[in-house]
Formats: structure tokens, sequence, C-alpha cells
């Protein structure tokens, strides 16, 4: 008999090996996103202080731009306290789970 063939088939890409250290990987890239929102919320708060600071010494020139740069410390803030309590509810879940 003849062997049917597909002409325009393309061979199958090679399995690339698994990573053994994934969960670290996983870990790490998390672990830096944390670092980062936390980093990103404690500068917006001094950059709100500074504002705030400088309105009270008359520094500042517009009270629009330290009402953004105190808001902008306030939303950081409040997201990092939600991202807390997400992380605190993933946990919760994963503690609940029956093995």
């Amino acid at each position: 008999m003849n062997q049917i063939t597909n002409p325009g088939a393309v061979s199958p890409l090679p399995l690339q090996p698994a990573e053994t250290n994934a969960i670290a990987k996983v870990g790490a890239d998390f672990s830096s996103v944390i670092q980062s929102t936390i980093q990103q919320a404690v500068k917006a708060e001094a950059e709100g202080d500074k504002a705030i600071q400088d309105l009270q010494s008359g520094q500042a020139k517009n009270l629009h731009e330290v009402m953004i740069s105190v808001e902008k410390a306030d939303i950081s803030l409040k997201m990092l306290v939600q991202f807390r309590n997400k992380a605190m509810q993933a946990y919760e879940e994963v503690m609940r789970m029956q093995i």
C-alpha cells in the first residue's frame, strides 16, 4: 500500500525540557511584583508629604499639584491595602482546601 503523506504538513516542534526550577522562578517574579508595588506606594507617599510641606512653607505654586500628589499617595495606599486583602483571601482559601 502507498503511504499517505500531506505535503503541506509541518514537522512538530521539538519538546523543550521542563524547567526544574519553575516554582522558584514564579516565586521570584511574584516577590518582585510585591516589592515594586510597595516601593511605588512609599514613593507616592513621600512625594505627597513633600508636597504638603512645600504648601505649608509657601514653596508650592499650585494647590492642585499638591492635591494631585496627595491623592496619588492615597490611591497607592488603598491599592496596597487591597493587594494585601486579596493575598490574605487567597491564603485563607488555600488553607481551607482539604488534601
